[in-house]
């Protein structure tokens, strides 16, 4: 039996794709770079730092930035999406997930938030879940960020586990690579065109429940 279980946040726990997204974009249009929600895929999942530097790659405007500047067009955008998150609460958060994290308790199934977002603590206090969750990575403590493991790999760890003893839930294809590559047992969220046919899939959170976690454990 697995004995934790690694989730992320953004498309797993609730949608907050959308600010992500509307603060992006504004931030490109004052940059004087068009993005869409096409081109806004490839930022799922994806640290904030990378998704500028994808930002600004895009709009070849790569090179037009000191490093100060950079970081102060991330923070930009931070101020801009905490802003619209401050409207998040108990009822965003997505079906089925309230269910799964009080069936895993029960179960003494360890549970760690493993999420590219610095805002994670802030989102799960402002939908009431921070009492279920055991640990919390911080992105800000790890090399690199989604493709690569060290969120999961970090998760796991700060709730005593390896990534081995772990399921990890995920809606995008940067995510699942990670989980995979911690050695974790990925679960996604999601249709396999976008993230394959090789893992166990739901197309919803609802159908994510202690039963369907055991059977693809112990597949």
């Amino acid at each position: 039996m697995f004995k934790g279980v690694l989730f992320d946040l953004d498309g797993v726990i609730t949608d907050t794709a959308e600010y992500h997204y509307l603060a992006w974009k504004k931030l490109a249009d004052n940059l004087g770079i068009s993005i869409d929600r096409e081109f806004n895929e490839k930022l799922k999942g994806v640290s904030r730092e990378d998704s500028l530097r994808l930002i600004l790659a895009h709009g070849n405007r790569e090179n037009d930035f000191t490093e100060v500047e950079f970081n102060h067009l991330a923070k930009m955008k931070n101020d801009n999406y905490v802003e619209m998150i401050q409207a998040v609460s108990p009822k965003d958060v997505y079906p089925g997930i309230l269910e799964l994290l009080k069936a895993l308790k029960k179960a003494n199934i360890k549970i760690a938030l493993a999420s590219a977002s610095k805002n994670g603590p802030f989102l799960l206090k402002q939908m009431a879940l921070t009492e279920y969750f055991d640990g919390i990575a911080d992105p800000a403590a790890v090399k690199a960020g989604k493709p690569a493991p060290d969120i999961f790999i970090l998760a796991a760890q700060v709730v005593g586990l390896s990534p081995e003893e772990c399921l990890g839930i995920e809606d995008a294809q940067a995510g699942i690579t990670a989980i995979k590559a911690s050695g974790a047992i990925p679960v996604g969220v999601g249709n396999p065109e976008q993230l394959g046919g090789d893992i166990p899939l739901v197309d919803s959170t609802d159908k994510l429940t202690l039963e369907f976690l055991e059977e693809q454990w112990h597949r």
